[in-house]
C-alpha cells in the first residue's frame, strides 16, 4: 500500500493522482543538451571569445546580457558579431561550466544574471584556510555523568 498517496487518497478511489503525475511529467519539455551548442566559429576562436567574455564577467560581477554586452564592446573583445552571437556563447560556455545563469526576482520583475563560477583555491590558500576551520570549529560540550 506505499502507492496510496500517488493514487490520490487511501480510500484507493481512483487513480487521478497518478495520472495528474504523468501528465505534468510528460507535458515538461526536456532541458537542451548545452554542450553541444555549435558556437558558429572554429573551437580556437570560441574558445578566445569565451576567455575574453570570462574575463570580463570576472571583473565587472554578475551582469545581464545586455550589460554583458555592453562591456564586451567596451574591452574590444574581438570574435563577437552581435548579440545573438554573445547569447550563443554564453550558453557555450554555460554548457562547459564555465559560468552560471542564475534569476534575480523582485516583485513581478526576473532578471537573468551570468556570473563567473567560484574558483578552486590554490595550494597555498587551501592550507591556510583549513588552519582557519579548525579553529572555528566548535568544541563538544561535555556532560556531567549522573550518578544513581
Amino acid at each position: 500500500m506505499f502507492l496510496r498517496g500517488a493514487l490520490g487518497g487511501s480510500s484507493g478511489g481512483g487513480g487521478s493522482g497518478i495520472i495528474k503525475l504523468l501528465v505534468r511529467h510528460f507535458s515538461k519539455k526536456r532541458a537542451e543538451n548545452v554542450r553541444k551548442i555549435n558556437p558558429k566559429v572554429s573551437p580556437q576562436e570560441a574558445s578566445t571569445i569565451a576567455q575574453s567574455l570570462y574575463q570580463v564577467l570576472k571583473q565587472h560581477g554578475p551582469l545581464t546580457v545586455s550589460n554583458t554586452w555592453t562591456h564586451a564592446k567596451e574591452a574590444g573583445v574581438d570574435g563577437l558579431n552581435s548579440k545573438t552571437h554573445l547569447k550563443l556563447m554564453l550558453k557555450w560556455m554555460r554548457g562547459r561550466k564555465m559560468l552560471k545563469l542564475f534569476c534575480h526576482q523582485v516583485g513581478s520583475n526576473k532578471k537573468f544574471l551570468h556570473s563567473t563560477l567560484p574558483e578552486e583555491p590554490s595550494e597555498g590558500e587551501s592550507s591556510n584556510s583549513l588552519g582557519v576551520k579548525l579553529e572555528t570549529e566548535k568544541r563538544p560540550i561535555k556532560r556531567k555523568k549522573i550518578s544513581h
